[in-house]
């Protein structure tokens, strides 16, 4: 994962942990989802905060929803198989794309430069 968006997935990550609005918490994470889609290892982490969060609010359908979704990101990351801009919820389908956010847009481009000029 490029800094520049390493620096955002843990920025999200810590904003979630630090919400105090659950709605707030869950913004953070899909945002994280997002930005770690395209790697294994931060894209496994982003379910196991989601499906944490979807057990402390005992949200059975979500926490089911993060179980599966927990089970496949690692594998789906490493094949490339990822809906671009997936939420990473329950509650949108699992291999659903999205429109990502502008803002997050820019730094996945970021780190593709960073990428591409090693």
């Amino acid at each position: 994962m490029p800094p520049t968006v390493r620096a955002a997935f843990q920025a999200e990550l810590e904003s979630a942990s630090a919400a105090t609005d659950l709605d707030v918490m869950w913004r953070a994470l899909e945002r994280a989802h997002i930005l770690s889609q395209g790697w294994p290892w931060p894209h496994t982490r982003s379910h196991w905060h989601m499906l944490r969060v979807a057990l402390r609010c005992r949200d059975r359908r979500e926490a089911l929803g993060q179980v599966v979704r927990l089970a496949g990101a690692g594998v789906a990351s490493s094949l490339g198989r990822v809906p671009v801009g997936n939420t990473g919820r329950s509650t949108v389908g699992i291999m659903t794309p999205m429109p990502i956010p502008d803002d997050l847009a820019q730094i996945l481009a970021t780190g593709r430069a960073e990428t591409a000029n090693r």
